[in-house]
């Protein structure tokens, strides 16, 4: 429709929260392409005028919200009160909200902030273009929530960011019943994809340049199970190792109730799996987790991962922590620092607990004070730093091979760095030999690990005469063919393209 226009309608998708929401917002921009609207950074007249609200200059604006996040809607409504102003100016711009608050919220957004056109939630993502059309066509707000999944999000247009890696979800929504979590009430009970249907999907990726895929789900250890195959979870990781040109395999997260051995077994007998795992432990304490609702203790904790090393020894693991859980006591902190210690985790996501309206660790007595959590979590973070430093420095002297990434990289007078992750998935920021063409996003590069630091290790062996190699990939290849459709697509929105007579081409034989 708009891509017709001479000044097409553009759109900008903000993504706050967890790496669903990310994968959400993929889907949410292919149903807008699919739609004829066209990103607002190929459209530079427009993207021009974008402000300090986070508009991005975008005649539709889509904001992806979580509730999981520390003072979640205190945010959002911020950041809504600075948009107000940007559609005063603007007034044809639209403005939706999606993802877990908006689940939640519902109706309570418009109400706090009418000048929100959509409202839509995690269960029905494909509604987005028509409930836009709606709220323009009716000149009010379009709120539409749905109580359980109506269309599986894999199934809808995607709109990747990424030419090289890619997220595949495996299953939605969570069948546990963690007391401080919102998230089974807002994304629902775990459903399933076929088999066949994800393997299908990893196959369309590797053809179209992808190297690298992340199978997401709330709790991926638990898939199959809703299909009577408790072991399906080690079984796909094994198809994927058998998926010609895919070089990479994620996942996120696994729930260490459900971590079975199986999985391990495919961890290390399938070469393209990678050696590095998430286990969330959230807290050491066993008293804490039986609060928690976490169905395991520390010692099964701390198993799971003497077993991972055993057959992965140079795995990375990493985890989630949270700080000032309710009746958190000294004690209990002191477990968690042990459990920490023993655990040698490469890099933690430390939180400090904050109440989750609709939980039940939000009614529970005793909660902690702010300054007791706060001076905890600065503990934490100081011990975790220094085992990430020391993780990060008996790397010192190995080879690396990273897949860079879209990203600049750390610069300096002596260096141009490269940036991307390891196969265990540590950051590393590799230095270029002077004179040396730039490899490509999705490229592999190996080099020697000179220096470790806390939260990334950096390789700078090729400045130095050491090891520096490029492999070029049919990745990287993708990426320089992503990059020369955007040019083309900024030619075609400002009207510049050159227009084909309709001739057919004429191949040499």
């Amino acid at each position: 429709m708009s891509a017709m226009n001479a000044t097409p309608t553009t759109y900008a998708v903000r993504t706050l929260g967890c790496q669903m929401n990310v994968h959400d917002s993929e889907r949410l921009a292919g149903l807008l392409d699919t739609a004829g609207y066209v990103p607002v950074e190929l459209v530079p007249e427009k993207a021009a005028r974008a402000t300090d609200a986070g508009d991005e200059g975008a005649d539709v604006l889509v904001i992806n919200t979580c509730s999981v996040r520390e003072n979640a809607a205190n945010k959002l409504f911020g950041n809504l009160g600075q948009l107000a102003a940007v559609k005063k100016e603007r007034p044809g711009m639209q403005i939706a909200v999606g993802g877990c608050l908006a689940q939640q919220m519902r109706e309570g957004i418009v109400e706090k902030a009418p000048w929100v056109d959509v409202v839509l939630g995690t269960h029905n993502l494909d509604v987005l273009p028509a409930l836009l059309e709606r709220a323009r066509h009716n000149k009010k707000a379009a709120v539409e929530i749905e109580e359980s999944l109506k269309v599986f999000p894999s199934t809808l247009p995607t709109h990747r960011e990424s030419a090289y890696a890619g997220w595949v979800s495996i299953s939605v929504g969570c069948n546990n019943t963690c007391t401080f979590c919102i998230v089974p009430h807002l994304r629902g009970k775990e459903r399933d994809r076929r088999p066949g249907e994800i393997l299908a999907e990893v196959e369309a990726l590797v053809a179209q340049g992808a190297i690298e895929v992340t199978l997401l789900g709330q709790n991926v250890n638990s898939y199959g199970w809703g299909f009577g195959d408790k072991g399906a979870f080690a079984k796909l990781l094994r198809a994927c190792g058998e998926i010609e040109g895919l070089e990479r395999v994620r996942f996120t997260s696994p729930h260490p109730a459900a971590f079975t051995d199986d999985v391990i077994d495919a961890m290390a007998e399938t070469p393209n799996v990678m050696p590095s795992l998430h286990m969330p432990l959230q807290s050491g304490s066993d008293r804490i987790l039986r609060l928690m609702r976490r169905s395991y203790r520390s010692k099964k904790f701390l198993g799971i991962l003497e077993r991972v090393r055993e057959q992965i020894p140079n795995a990375a693991i990493t985890t989630d922590i949270i700080v000032g859980f309710p009746g958190e006591t000294e004690e209990d902190f002191q477990a968690t620092l042990d459990v920490v210690e023993a655990s040698r985790f490469s890099s933690a996501f430390t939180f400090l607990y904050s109440p989750r309206p609709g939980t039940p660790a939000a009614d529970m007595a005793d909660q902690v004070p702010a300054e007791v959590a706060n001076e905890r979590y600065q503990r934490l973070i100081a011990l975790q730093q220094r085992i990430s430093t020391e993780e990060n420095e008996k790397l010192v002297g190995t080879d690396v091979e990273v897949l860079v990434s879209t990203g600049e990289g750390r610069k300096d007078s002596e260096t141009d760095r490269i940036t991307g992750r390891a196969a265990d998935n540590r950051l590393v920021h590799v230095a270029l030999p002077v004179g040396l063409e730039r490899p490509r996003p999705g490229d592999m590069v190996r080099a020697t690990v000179t220096h470790g630091a806390p939260h990334h290790l950096i390789a700078d062996s090729g400045i130095n005469g050491g090891l520096f190699e490029i492999r070029a990939t049919r990745a990287g290849d993708a990426w320089e063919k992503q990059q020369a459709t955007k040019v083309r697509l900024e030619a075609e929105a400002a009207g510049k393209a050159p227009v084909g007579l309709g001739m057919p081409t004429i191949r040499p034989r």
